[in-house]
């Protein structure tokens, strides 16, 4: 993760953001709640769509659909075919673990606006879901970083100073 070089700021409107080299992404699955930092600690916040709390059947595997908690890189921005579950665009930013590559990653979802009025926002099969001007922001962020966007998802952060706290810890770690 990206190592901040400064404590976390008050937050930046979304509309204003202008991403920079070194930001990180950070996904607070407890409350549906995504995260983009500058290095020096200023951030912005916005709603996102983690996944179900339950067992699923999808796309021929059996598996807990809630969204794994951990530090992941996205490392490639793909194109799906499929626009219903993809967005009108298909943007998808596969996500990377420790292991590699990953069914998981961050995309839009065409009926964004029911997607996000439902269910506390726990709706995906995994994935996170941005709304498409969120996803605009975060391909200008990984094009921005060389390709690459370091991602943390979290269960629960009380402050934003833990947020803080635990890039600075996956930095020093990774």
């Amino acid at each position: 993760m990206t190592a901040l070089s400064g404590p976390l700021q008050s937050p930046t409107p979304l509309a204003l953001w202008e991403p920079q080299v070194g930001d990180a992404f950070v996904v607070d699955t407890e409350s549906n709640t995504g995260y983009l930092i500058h290095q020096n600690g200023e951030f912005t916040s916005f709603e996102v769509v983690t996944g179900r709390r339950e067992v699923v059947r999808y796309i021929g595997r059996t598996y807990n659909a809630a969204t794994p908690n951990r530090s992941w890189k996205v490392e490639s921005n793909e194109t799906k075919g499929d626009r219903f579950t993809f967005g009108v665009t298909g943007r998808f930013l596969r996500l990377y673990d420790e292991d590699g590559k990953t069914p998981y990653g961050i995309h839009p979802y065409k009926f964004e606006d029911k997607m996000f009025s439902e269910n506390g926002r726990f709706g995906s099969m995994g994935c996170i879901i941005v709304r498409e001007s969120t996803m605009d922001l975060l391909i200008k962020t990984f094009d921005l970083n060389g390709g690459s966007l370091d991602t943390t998802t979290t269960y629960g952060l009380a402050s934003l100073a833990e947020k803080q706290a635990l890039l600075m810890k996956e930095k020093k770690e990774g």
